[in-house]
């Protein structure tokens, strides 16, 4: 659910996994990691679905604006998907499905940033309560 639109906070529970030494700590950042990764396919497939359905043509987005806007996107809107661990950060997942960008490119950029985020979690975690 932390990886969708959704509002959920799994830094929480991680944290309180990690503190109450309930699995290892990679065992922790791994399925986190992954769980939140694979959570962000929501977003993207949402994005997908709504662009096929005309999505820019309801918001009143010229073709030719939206066309460039993709344009931009595939040169250089992807990089954005590395701030995809922050909260407002989801948005951009939702967009990636929208601009079609490859899923594998996706998986690979959000798949980094969301085992970064989870690193840090842990390391911080520990050193507040190691």
């Amino acid at each position: 659910m932390a990886a969708t639109i959704l509002p959920f906070q799994s830094e929480i529970i991680f944290a309180a996994l990690q503190v109450g030494d309930m699995a290892p700590v990679w065992a922790l950042v791994v399925v986190a990691s992954l769980g939140n990764t694979l959570g962000t396919y929501v977003n993207y497939w949402l994005g997908w679905q709504l662009e096929t359905r005309g999505g820019h043509r309801w918001l009143k987005i010229p073709d030719e604006t939206f066309a460039k806007a993709r344009r931009w996107w595939d040169r250089w809107g992807y990089w954005t998907l590395l701030l995809s661990w922050l909260p407002i950060g989801d948005a951009t997942t939702v967009l990636a499905g929208a601009m079609r960008t490859p899923l594998w490119l996706f998986t690979l950029l959000v798949g980094v940033t969301k085992t970064t985020r989870y690193i840090a979690l842990a390391l911080i975690t520990a050193g507040i309560f190691g």
